[in-house]
């Protein structure tokens, strides 16, 4: 049900997906999808906790495949796959983390950015020894924030990204960082 959604949310948005659809999609009836998820915002919050664990699954791998020796390319490394997915994994590039259809997606308290950078930071002070956490939230904070924003702009004006915009976001973000942490 999950890979049906992503697709129909590709195809249709957030505001065109209904139960109906996705019970069709899915090939099961209609009760099917009831019994696992009371509603669409149920079913697209299930789809970006995927998104989510995927991500970081591909993140904590290619950090441990790659020689990566510093923290910038460590964010390199995450931009890169946050980018790759937009590309390549239904659904991915409508939803994001779930901004599109709730701030507090990913978590009730928090809001989805949020939950990225908790978790961006924490790989970071694990694999690189940064000790000033809370500085590094922070920072986090507005470089995911900025990043976001572009590389939103990035896939808008074109349908595999602006590799312009993207390689001054990627720019802007390492600079920043560079420069605060």
């Amino acid at each position: 049900m999950l890979d049906a959604c992503a697709e129909l949310v590709d195809e249709v948005g957030y505001d065109g997906l209904t139960t109906t659809l996705l019970a069709e999609r899915a090939g099961v009836a209609i009760g099917s999808v009831y019994q696992f998820f009371p509603d669409k915002r149920a079913i697209v919050q299930a789809l970006t906790l995927r998104s989510l664990e995927g991500y970081l699954e591909r993140l904590g791998a290619r950090l441990a495949d790659e020689d990566i020796s510093h923290w910038w390319d460590a964010v390199d490394a995450a931009i890169d796959e946050y980018i790759d997915m937009h590309r390549t994994v239904p659904g991915f590039r409508t939803l994001h983390f779930g901004d599109v259809v709730d701030i507090h997606l990913l978590d009730d308290e928090r809001d989805n950015n949020d939950v990225i950078v908790s978790q961006l930071a924490g790989l970071l002070i694990e694999r690189f020894g940064i000790l000033d956490a809370q500085r590094l939230q922070f920072v986090l904070a507005i470089a995911v924030e900025a990043a976001d924003a572009l590389i939103k702009l990035a896939f808008r004006r074109s349908q595999d990204g602006d590799p312009v915009v993207l390689g001054e976001a990627k720019a802007l973000i390492r600079e920043y960082l560079h420069h605060r942490l």
